[in-house]
């Protein structure tokens, strides 16, 4: 600060030399800086600009939502190189909110990823899921389903371990998404993903019936082999919870897709329910360590790799013909 020269604020020196006929003189002068270069990228004074812009008055008597949302941007992004993330995250929230009133329902879906990625960072996990609602909403007004269905499969991945269950409905609605619009097959990963969750918490038959899920909607994208692989992962889920019953329903139901009848996987199938039927322990090893098995989703490999996992003893058929008592009464 340069007390002497009378300035309040900041000064540059800067130095001139001067060639003259008689002498070479160095002069130096002050340049004074603009106070406007001054706090103009101070993101709270940014964002309090832009209040006002959207704020009616006795002077304004309309919002300026286009000049109000770029300063909500600028701020957004000084918040979050700054690591301000509270800050951060509700400037993105006004600015996809100014995206709007402006007509802009693209960025502003953006903008809403932007604050739903800092509300994961806060691990304010009912906000993630709010605001990448929010997204694919405006995703969809736009008509684009499939970035509609990523908003979505981003919220549910954010809470698998924190919200298990939100993290499912979101996968099952990003999946509704797609179905809808006849995109079937650009759900498969999704179907994949909420089966994997079920079987982190151990809702053993949820996940099996998402495993069926796939099946049906592979087989309406002519898929036979993510199909197949569906039905056969479905039994084996059945299995690792012990549920022979839902396991042979599921392999009968399944039987009925004539493709299905000469397929690997089932052959795989019939050889697993068939060892569980004898009692054979040894023989449901080998074929949980086949290599049709090993072609399945890691999740399901995992425990087919621990099959049996209860006593199959029960289980075991009696194939011998039991003779019926001799009636002494009847002589036909």
């Amino acid at each position: 600060m340069d007390t002497l020269s009378g300035f309040t604020r900041p000064i540059q020196i800067c130095d001139v030399t001067v060639d003259t006929k008689r002498q070479n003189r160095k002069i130096s002068y002050a340049v004074r800086t603009p106070s406007s270069a001054m706090g103009s990228n101070d993101p709270d004074k940014l964002v309090a600009k832009a209040d006002k812009l959207t704020k009616l008055s006795l002077t304004r008597w309309s919002a300026d939502w286009k000049s109000a949302t770029v300063l909500y941007e600028q701020a957004a992004n000084a918040f979050r190189v700054a690591r301000q993330y509270e800050n951060a995250k509700e400037a993105f929230e006004k600015a996809s909110k100014g995206q709007e009133m402006i007509s802009s329902p693209w960025d502003a879906a953006k903008h809403m990823e932007s604050a739903a990625a800092l509300a994961k960072e806060l691990r304010k996990w009912s906000e993630v899921a709010d605001f990448y609602r929010r997204a694919s909403e405006l995703y969809f007004e736009c008509g684009r389903s499939q970035p509609a269905s990523d908003a979505l499969a981003k919220g549910a991945r954010a809470l698998e371990e924190a919200d298990p269950d939100g993290a499912i409905q979101l996968y099952a609605d990003a999946c509704s998404i797609l179905e809808e619009d006849n995109r079937e097959q650009m759900a498969f990963d999704l179907y994949r993903a909420a089966t994997n969750v079920y079987i982190k918490v151990e809702k053993y038959a949820d996940a099996a019936t998402f495993m069926l899920k796939l099946g049906l909607a592979a087989d309406k994208s002519n898929a036979t082999n993510s199909q197949f692989k569906a039905y056969l992962s479905a039994i084996v889920i059945f299995l690792y919870a012990h549920d022979f019953k839902e396991a042979e329903k599921c392999y009968n139901d399944c039987s009925q897709i004539d493709a299905f009848l000469s397929s690997d996987q089932y052959r795989c199938a019939s050889k697993l329910l068939s060892a569980y039927s004898e009692g054979d322990v040894e023989e449901i090893k080998r074929v949980a360590q086949s290599s049709t098995i090993s072609h399945l989703d890691n999740a399901i490999i995992k425990l087919a790799r621990k099959l049996p996992t209860g006593d199959v003893s029960s289980l075991k058929t009696d194939t011998k013909e039991v003779e019926e008592p001799l009636d002494e009464n009847d002589l036909t």
